[in-house]
Formats: C-alpha cells, sequence, structure tokens
C-alpha cells in the first residue's frame, strides 16, 4: 500500500462509520457492509487505494467491528486446525501439524476481551473476573477455552480448535491413512450391531473427529442424544436427533447444568443410543450405568493415553461422584463398554489409531483386554513421515453375540 498507514486508515474508518450510525440500533450487516465501503470509497479520493487494498480495508473494518477482529481471516482459513492466542500480541496457529507465530496482535487487551465476550455471549455463558474460565463454541462448531485474569497472567488467553465445515466421514479417515479400508468395514458392522464404543486418546488425537465419522455409520431411523460440554458433534442425516449441551452457573452461582444432569434427563426421552462428546468426571457412572440398562450403541470418548490407562481414569471419575468399591467399579466398566479404540499423534504430527480392543469381562481384579488391532510402525520416509499399518493381531474376537443378534456378519 506504499506510504499509505494501513492501521490509522482502517482506525479512521470504523472512527466515521461510528459517528455515522448509531451502531446500538438493529442495523443488519450488510447496512454496515454498505456503509463501510462508501466510507472507504471516499477515503480513496484523497488516497490512491487499488482495489484490492479498498476490498482489505473494507473487510478489515468489517471484521474488527462485527466479527472476529484479525482473527476472522485464520477462522476462515480451513487448512488452520489451531488458533492459540496468548493475550492480544501472542497468536499462534496449528497448520498442517505445525505450529507457528503470525505476525498479527490485536490493537489492545480491551480489544481481544470484547471479541472474547461476543463469542461467549453467542452461545448464553458468561465470563469475567470473578468467573474467569469458560467453555464456548462458533457458530461453525469450533470449541473455544477462554482464561482471564487474575488466572491468566500475560492477558486474555483464548484457545479455538477448529473443525471442518465438511464434517468427518471414514472415507477421509482412510484418504488420510489413520485406518484402512478392512478396519472401517469391521467399525461399521459394530456401530450397526450396538457395540457400546470409547474413544480414547491425548489431547489432539482426533477423539471427537474420529466420533463423529463413527457415528455416521448409526441406523438413520434411530432416535439419538447428543450430550457435550460445547456442541462441536456434526451428525448428519439422522432426522430423530436430539442435542443438548451443558450450562454454566449464573453470576449467583445457580443454574448450572451438567453433563451428568443431561445423562440423567436423556434416558426419560426414549434414546436408541447416548453419545457423549466426552466424559470427565462424575458423569462417567451415569454413562456407563446407561450403557448397562439397554441403550446399547453407546459412544463416548476420554483423555488418556492407552486403553488401559482409560480405563483408570473413569475408575477415578466414578469414585470422584460415588463411594463405590473399586471392584464394583471395575465389573461396571467391563460390562459396559464393548470396544476401545485408542488414537494418538506419533512423532510426525499424524493421527493414527493405534490399538482397537475388545473388553472380555473382570476376572482376578482386573478388566480384561483382547486386542484386535495395533498400530504397526514399518519405517520413515526422507521427509521424516512415519509408515506403518493398523494389523489385525492372532487374537480372535470373543464377544461376537451382537452381531448374531442384530443379523450382522461376525468377521473380524
Amino acid at each position: 500500500m506504499g506510504i499509505v498507514d494501513k492501521t490509522s486508515l482502517i482506525s479512521e474508518v470504523k472512527q466515521t462509520v461510528s459517528e455515522s450510525v448509531d451502531l446500538g440500533k438493529d442495523i443488519s450487516d450488510e447496512e454496515i457492509k454498505e456503509l463501510i465501503t462508501a466510507i472507504v470509497f471516499e477515503k480513496s479520493k484523497q488516497i490512491y487505494l487499488t482495489v484490492s487494498e479498498k476490498l482489505e480495508i473494507s473487510e478489515a473494518v468489517f471484521n474488527s467491528m462485527r466479527r472476529l477482529d484479525i482473527l476472522q481471516p485464520i477462522i476462515d482459513d480451513e487448512s488452520v486446525t489451531e488458533i492459540m492466542v496468548n493475550g492480544a500480541e501472542d497468536i499462534f496457529i496449528e497448520k498442517d501439524g505445525r505450529t507457528q507465530k503470525l505476525d498479527i496482535s490485536f490493537e489492545s487487551s480491551e480489544k481481544l476481551e470484547d471479541v472474547i465476550q461476543s463469542i461467549v455471549s453467542k452461545v448464553n455463558r458468561s465470563v469475567n473476573e470473578s468467573s474467569p474460565i469458560v467453555d464456548a463454541r462458533l457458530k461453525n462448531g469450533s470449541r473455544v477455552n477462554v482464561v482471564l485474569s487474575p488466572i491468566a497472567l500475560n492477558g486474555p488467553i483464548m484457545t479455538i480448535r477448529k473443525f471442518s465445515n465438511n464434517p468427518m466421514t471414514i472415507e477421509r479417515l482412510i484418504s488420510y491413512g489413520s485406518l484402512s479400508d478392512e478396519t472401517a468395514d469391521v467399525l461399521e458392522r459394530m456401530v450397526r450391531a450396538k457395540y457400546n464404543i470409547f474413544i480414547c486418546g491425548g489431547t489432539g488425537s482426533g477423539k471427537t473427529t474420529f466420533l463423529n465419522a463413527l457415528s455416521n455409520f448409526i441406523p438413520k431411523d434411530e432416535r439419538i442424544i447428543t450430550i457435550e460440554d460445547s456442541a462441536e458433534l456434526q451428525i448428519t442425516g439422522i432426522k430423530n436427533i436430539v442435542r443438548m449441551e451443558t450450562r454454566n452457573a449464573n453470576t449467583e452461582g445457580k443454574g448450572e447444568i451438567t453433563i451428568r444432569d443431561l445423562i440423567k434427563t436423556s434416558l426419560r426421552m426414549r434414546p436408541e443410543r447416548i453419545i457423549v462428546g466426552e466424559v470427565r468426571g462424575a458423569e462417567a457412572l451415569d454413562m456407563l450405568q446407561a450403557m448397562n440398562t439397554g441403550h446399547d450403541g453407546s459412544l463416548s470418548t476420554g483423555h488418556a493415553n492407552s486403553s488401559r490407562d482409560m480405563f483408570s481414569r473413569l475408575e477415578t471419575m466414578v469414585l470422584s461422584g460415588a463411594l463405590m468399591p473399586l471392584e464394583a467399579i471395575r465389573q461396571q466398566i467391563a460390562s459396559a463398554i464393548d470396544i476401545v479404540i485408542h488414537l494418538g499423534r506419533i512423532r510426525d504430527k499424524s493421527r493414527k489409531v493405534l490399538e482397537i480392543s475388545e473388553v472380555i469381562g473382570y476376572r482376578d481384579g482386573d478388566i480384561q483386554l483382547n486386542t484386535l488391532y495395533e498400530f504397526v510402525e514399518e519405517g520413515e520416509t526422507g521427509d521424516g513421515r512415519v509408515t506403518g499399518t493398523l494389523k489385525r493381531t492372532d487374537n480372535k474376537m470373543v464377544n461376537t453375540l451382537k452381531f448374531k443378534m442384530a443379523g450382522i456378519p461376525d468377521k473380524v
């Protein structure tokens, strides 16, 4: 833009727009866009601007006034999977599995806080000094986590986990090399036969993405209830679906609706399957009991570094909300969960299905696992990409009853 100070020009246009209309009134986005375009056109009579520069300035002003300011172009960039805002000046993104710092910043911490308040208010949530942590979501389903001062020491912190506008499918996971055609066929038959499936993995391993893909195998005539902290599942093609989301307490500490509350109420809604986006606490017991009381085919996810670790974490979650003997908890887990799928990010940053196991019972104080598939590393390419496949073990599948009851081939 030559000698033109872009930042100053954007500020001038914003100031002129604010003086021209009462922004407190119900003015449509189209009206604001037209006004911004007209003001930029007037400015261009004084300062030479190319067509692309006019467009760039108009979009920057509109994003600042009506959308997510400097974050909007990054939100719109489908190749970006994560946005990490560490205060007004430090913005990082994850793209193609790599993290990089961007050469952009908010004009002030106050502007960043305005953007944060705009995001959380749209999903009826609040965040402030007395309640400085909140989970929210964007209109496109992206997950947002916010931490404010005094908890965050280096300014308002916001992390946005983006999800594609196109729901993930098993076909796309196959094309990415996350799993094979053979394994996809087995998982499809397991979902149709109503095996209770639990997906576990570390942060960023693709649990929600994989849950989305598996959910596409659910027969379209079933009644599904989804329960999440922040709604992000993109289940398509099912007409009889109920989507529920938790609610934080208000400023007086009242009105909180937890995942546990939602699981309990879902049982009175005649669900054929219950999908819990992620279990983190005492609601684990309610989920296990739902799986044990006729709601076969339920799906859920949880944070863990292995299938065994997931069981330990589930035990801890149940104990956080109920005084039960450990043996009783383990028996509940063993009888509720049929299949455990462990996902992970390997050293080349790619996401893989590392293991698929069936739970075959509880014996001698321990939950018994039978590993059906495991990822076997085969080598590494010159550019550092890990090669390998998810291979079938020699272990025969034990629990084939649900396949037989559903009239589905039990070849695994």
